[in-house]
């Protein structure tokens, strides 16, 4: 919710551009681990599902350097939100890589 609001402040040309994008990927990265959890009783789909979270976690990235380069967040605000996803980076690997502590059988 914090890319939602901090982008709330980003100029009206960037509304269907930077905006978009970082907004859509921020919220993939959730949706794609709902999806996974649906999936949980089937290791491999799980893991399969899951593994489209750090991708879009990435994407995320990408976007936050933008929008630092374009002065839109400051460089704290920056380096607050990555360092954010860099936990959910390592979580979602942690994840990825023992799904038998997170699937029944």
């Amino acid at each position: 919710m914090e890319i939602f609001s901090v982008t709330g402040t980003f100029p009206k040309e960037e509304k269907y551009s930077l905006v978009d994008q970082i907004r859509r990927s921020s919220r993939s990265i959730t949706s794609n681990i709902s999806e996974s959890w649906a999936r949980k009783s089937y290791i491999k789909s799980f893991v399969n599902k899951l593994t489209d979270s750090p991708g879009e976690e990435y994407e995320t990235e990408t976007w936050l350097d933008y929008s630092k380069d374009c002065n839109y967040i400051t460089s704290e605000k920056h380096q607050e939100l990555m360092n954010g996803y860099d936990e959910v980076r390592k979580m979602l690997i942690s994840i990825i890589n023992n799904p038998e502590k997170w699937c029944r059988f």
